[in-house]
């Protein structure tokens, strides 16, 4: 693993971290809102790079890589009910960034 390699994979888990323990309280729907990715986009991105990598991965494990857990386990713990406000940002943002 080259210099940059590392340094790309520890700011990964530091995002990881900061995601799963230092804001568990934030919700894929506002990450999505704001960001236009949350914890889902980047279990999908990981899994895809497995795949890449000729490493066989489900989305099951994907999700447990990126979420430090099972996704059943994880949605019980932290999320939470979309609120109507929520909904009606995500459908405005999806709108205005319309997946290319």
């Amino acid at each position: 693993m080259n210099d940059t390699t590392a340094l790309e994979a520890a700011a990964f888990r530091r995002l990881l971290q900061h995601l799963n323990q230092d804001r568990a309280d934030v919700q894929n729907i506002d990450l999505m809102i704001l960001a236009g990715f949350c914890r889902n986009c980047l279990a999908d991105w990981y899994r895809e790079a497995a795949d890449e990598a000729g490493v066989p991965m489900d989305k099951a494990q994907a999700r447990e890589a990126i979420y430090g857990m099972p996704f059943e386990d994880w949605k019980r713990l932290h999320q939470r009910d979309a609120t109507p406000e929520q909904l009606a940002a995500f459908a405005q943002a999806q709108a205005a960034h319309p997946k290319a």
